[in-house]
């Protein structure tokens, strides 16, 4: 069954941080499932016997590879047990599976070299541009003659010859006013908040997180908001910061920066010195429909965590 498992299942390592590695108390797992632990257990001392064979006297190297974490406590490695468990093993972007092979998962691409790939996570042009966007695809499609762009993206490149072209230009432009009214309508039957289509897009949409960063956002516009408070006069461009996101159950500090984003929207949007120059709206209940309004809606798309430390970053 081991010898199946292993030639049937392939892991995508989504993280480099080894805190969002998920890990199982060993007294709980033992007590929720009792026999899946003396499975692991087996397999754990199979596995470090042959890293003993190959690694002789590495102590160190046995303790970081081995299924079962000792110290503070005894965890499960759920991240070492799909390693273990797979033929391949793959982050989603090109730096960050190089980044995952050296850094996070470094002992076991030692081990098994051959086992580490890399698999783009590319966002699906036929829902975020066929479906979630009817709009642009149509333009392109009108443009490129025919829906082939769709499966081959290297056609978008004759596009380019378009871009002096000022009909073109002014289509490409009432297309995106036109999506941004969309968001503008969804935002105010969801929030309540009116927000202007001719102002700035500006978009922050992922798992609500700390290393995500959206904190830091947030204090982007608490900067932004003070030079206003300042000098009420002071020259800003137009814009509307768009949040979405969901925390975790139990991360409580997730779900007090979720709290202050809207603490934080209803004094910016509520002050006449303001004047509407800069709005902050945290829609609620983000899932992937609302994406497709966001992402077709959206001027300028936030990904300011670390290099390396978020795939779609």
């Amino acid at each position: 069954a081991w010898s199946i498992t292993r030639r049937t299942f392939a892991y995508t390592c989504h993280t480099l941080l080894p805190e969002a590695l998920e890990t199982w108390p060993v007294p709980m797992f033992g007590r929720l499932l009792p026999r899946h632990l003396e499975i692991i257990y087996a397999l754990n001392k199979s596995f470090l016997a042959d890293v003993r064979a190959r690694y002789p006297g590495d102590d160190d190297r046995i303790a970081r590879m081995s299924l079962i974490q000792e110290d503070p406590e005894r965890r499960v490695r759920m991240a070492n047990l799909a390693t273990v468990g797979s033929f391949a093993v793959n982050g989603v972007a090109e730096l960050q599976s190089r980044l995952l092979a050296q850094t996070t998962l470094r002992d076991f691409a030692e081990l098994w070299p051959e086992k580490f790939l890399n698999e783009t996570n590319g966002v699906s042009p036929r829902r975020f541009l066929r479906l979630a966007n009817p709009r642009l695809s149509g333009l392109i499609t009108a443009r490129l003659g025919d829906q082939r762009w769709l499966t081959d993206l290297e056609r978008l490149r004759e596009l380019e010859a378009l871009a002096d072209d000022e009909e073109f230009r002014a289509r490409w432009r009432e297309v995106k006013r036109q999506n941004k009214l969309d968001l503008a309508f969804h935002t105010l039957d969801a929030t309540g908040i009116a927000i202007d289509p001719a102002s700035l897009f500006d978009v922050m949409v992922k798992r609500l997180h700390e290393y995500k960063r959206q904190l830091l956002k947030l204090l982007h516009v608490l900067t932004v908001y003070n030079r206003i408070k300042t000098d009420p006069a002071v020259a800003v461009t137009p814009c509307v910061v768009i949040f979405g996101a969901k925390a975790a159950p139990s991360y409580h500090e997730a779900k007090r920066i979720i709290k202050l984003i809207n603490s934080v929207a209803s004094v910016v949007n509520g002050d006449p010195d303001v004047a509407g120059r800069i709005k902050v709206v945290f829609l609620p209940d983000y899932n992937v429909s609302v994406s497709e309004l966001v992402v077709a809606a959206g001027n300028v798309s936030e990904q300011i965590s670390l290099a390396g430390k978020e795939a779609s970053g």
